[in-house]
Order: structure tokens, then C-alpha cells, then sequence
């Protein structure tokens, strides 16, 4: 991809003020983090929320949250398995980790508040290039142009371009472009215009074209089919893991789970149901059985199906197979997880479980009974 020539600059930035802020105006959606003025821990959480999920799902969880953690003193205060259950199905849990230890980086350095210089926020944990921007443009007028996905996607289709946009050179070009056409004098509304253009009207597909500020000089709406726009490598076939879950009762008609190691993994931190991958010429009886003596040292009887959950998450998929069990021998040790707890279904909201994991506990809910030990065993 060549630059963008000066001619092609000039027509673009005149639209950017003519055009587009005034489209912005009028269909800006009103969401809770646009306030006036804008609140920049509000920012903060929501562009990190926001980050590979949906508006539309994001809103909710960002009212609960800030609710529960108003300030990032009430977040540093808070211990991490309160907002990992905030946090709970919405995955990517990592963000909620990384947002826990900044705000405590913020109580003891930075009186409790963001910096409101663009290389003291790119300096804290977990700020990447595009989040140091968006909270310098939108909370604190910085005039720093963002570059997500919503404005990669409309920049492309504006000029059509023909380069792979996973490429860093590519990226870093329509870096230079959105840099090259932000009025500096109004940074924050035309970084959330580019951005609303791409979530209302230039979306992934069927991109509504018609209602665009911009048509008159999109290149990709003269093509035959702007959706092609932008380019991108083929992905790889996405992997699929068949894996095995053990709802162990004791005599008490409890059920353990198990707390994930919360220093790696993306599910760290995270409570479940033990178990874990099947091996090549495994039975599931035999997975979960094995999973659990090295998880845990228990050896275990694995009885009836529950139910299989099958899920996505981002690079893989999973059928996760739940059995009830019960232990034959040891105590539950932790070997390969951070704790354990013998729960009733009644005490599962206690803790913050992975959105597979509460595919069980549904299970376990709609159960005509409370599960019992002598139900499943003799």
C-alpha cells in the first residue's frame, strides 16, 4: 500500500468536517461511558471491556462494574476474585486482571487517578497503542488518532485497499492515514465518528452504503462488492478439543471444584470443574479420571453423563463432557490448581466460573433434585 496522496488527503479531510462529524452528531449512540464531561476511569473500563466484544454486550457488564468498583481506589480495594465474578462471561479474563493491577499501580503512584499525559498512560500495564489513544483523545482532548477495528475496516473500503490488513506495515500505514485526517481541534468526536461509521453503517457485511456520509468518495462502494474490502490473510482451521469434567459428590451431596492457577492461562484465577483434555485413545471415564489424579491426587470413580457443553473461545472450540463422580481414595491436594471447595449448586454464585463451566451448573440446576451421592452410587 502507497501512502495517501496529498489530492486524496484534501477531499477526505474536508469530509471529515463536513461530512462526518455532522453524521456523527445526529446518530451517536448514547452509550454510559459518553458523558459529559467524560469520567476517564469510565473511559479506562470501558475501552477495555470493549476490546474483541460488542457494545450491546459490553453495556451491562460496564454499569454492574462501575457500580461495584466506582472509583480505581474501590477497584484496587476490592480482592481479585470479586472482580473476576464482576467480570464473570465476558470473558477474556486476562483484561480483568490487568485492569486490578493497574488500578492498584494507580492508588500508589498516581494519587488514584489516571495521568492525563499520553506517555505516562502508555507507560502503565496493559495500554497498548490504541487504548493510550483512545483514553488521551476521549478523556482528555489529546488530539491522538485510534485505529480499531471498525476505522481499519472503513479506511480500507474508502480507498480500497488491496494489502493484508495483519500485516504491522499495513497497520502501520493506516496508522499514519487516521493520524493524517484527525482534526486536531475535534480528536474525540472524530476518532468515536470513524468509529460509529464502522459499527452502524460500514459493518462486516452488508454494509448499508447508501446511508454514508462518505460514499461519494469510498472507492470499494464502486466495486461489486464492498464487504471484500479490507483484505486479509485466510484463517486457519480453528482446533477443536473434546474435554472431560468431574462433579464430584461427597456424602454431604457437596461438589468440588476447583480454583484455577492464577498465575497463568487465560482462565486463571477462575474456578471449575476439575478435569481437563482427553488423550489420544481415552475413554472420557478414563480423561477425567486421569486428569484428576494428576490435577488434584485423588483417585475417583467417574459415573453418569451430565451433560456436554460445547463452547468457543478465541482460537479454539470445546465439547466439554461433565460426568458425576465420587472419590475412592485420597484427599484433594493442589497439585495443578491454586484451591478447592466443597460447594452446594446454591453456593456456585459465590464464585467466578468460565462461561462453559456455568454450562453445568445449568445442568446441575435443572436437575428435578439436588444431585445425592447414592443417586449415581451404589
Amino acid at each position: 500500500m502507497s501512502a495517501a496522496s496529498p489530492s486524496d488527503l484534501k477531499p477526505l479531510r474536508t469530509a471529515v468536517r463536513r461530512r462526518l462529524l455532522p453524521w456523527f452528531a445526529r446518530n451517536a449512540r448514547d452509550l454510559p461511558w459518553r458523558t459529559d464531561p467524560r469520567d476517564p476511569y469510565a473511559v479506562w473500563i470501558s475501552e477495555i471491556m470493549l476490546q474483541q466484544t460488542r457494545v450491546d454486550t459490553v453495556i451491562p457488564y460496564f454499569r454492574r462494574f462501575l457500580k461495584r468498583f466506582p472509583t480505581p481506589a474501590a477497584l484496587a480495594a476490592a480482592p481479585l476474585q470479586d472482580v473476576l465474578k464482576q467480570w464473570e462471561g465476558l470473558g477474556y479474563y486476562t483484561r480483568a486482571r490487568q485492569i486490578h493491577k493497574m488500578a492498584n499501580l494507580l492508588v500508589r503512584h498516581h494519587d488514584g487517578t489516571l495521568p492525563s499525559d499520553p506517555a505516562a498512560l502508555a507507560a502503565l500495564p496493559g495500554l497498548g497503542p490504541y487504548t493510550t489513544a483512545a483514553i488521551a483523545s476521549f478523556a482528555f482532548g489529546h488530539p491522538l488518532a485510534v485505529l480499531d477495528g471498525n476505522i481499519i475496516r472503513v479506511l480500507a473500503r474508502l480507498l480500497a485497499l488491496a494489502d493484508d490488513i495483519t500485516l504491522p506495515a499495513t497497520r502501520r500505514r493506516l496508522q499514519q492515514l487516521a493520524d493524517d485526517l484527525l482534526p486536531a481541534d475535534r480528536a474525540a468526536a472524530a476518532n468515536e465518528a470513524w468509529m460509529e461509521l464502522g459499527a452502524l453503517v460500514c459493518t462486516p457485511r452488508n454494509p448499508a452504503c447508501a446511508a454514508c456520509p462518505l460514499r461519494p468518495l469510498c472507492r470499494a462502494r464502486t466495486t461489486s462488492a464492498p464487504e471484500t474490502f479490507p483484505k486479509r490473510k485466510k484463517k486457519m482451521k480453528v482446533p477443536h478439543k473434546i474435554v472431560g469434567a468431574a462433579v464430584i459428590l461427597n456424602p454431604k451431596n457437596q461438589i468440588l471444584i476447583a480454583q484455577r492457577c492464577p498465575e497463568k492461562g487465560m482462565l486463571a484465577g477462575l474456578w471449575e470443574f476439575p478435569g481437563g483434555k482427553r488423550a489420544d485413545g481415552e475413554t472420557m471415564p478414563q480423561c477425567i479420571a486421569r486428569e484428576l489424579r494428576e490435577e488434584m491426587g485423588i483417585e475417583i470413580e467417574v459415573g453418569p453423563h451430565l451433560v456436554t457443553v460445547p463452547h468457543a473461545y478465541s482460537h479454539f472450540t470445546i465439547d466439554l463432557h461433565a460426568h458425576f463422580a465420587r472419590i475412592r481414595k485420597g484427599r484433594p491436594r493442589h497439585i495443578e490448581c491454586a484451591g478447592h471447595a466443597w460447594v452446594t449448586p446454591g453456593q456456585f454464585d459465590d464464585y467466578p466460573f468460565s462461561k462453559a463451566d456455568h454450562g453445568i451448573i445449568r445442568a446441575l440446576r435443572a436437575l428435578p433434585r439436588p444431585p445425592r451421592l447414592r443417586d449415581f452410587f451404589a
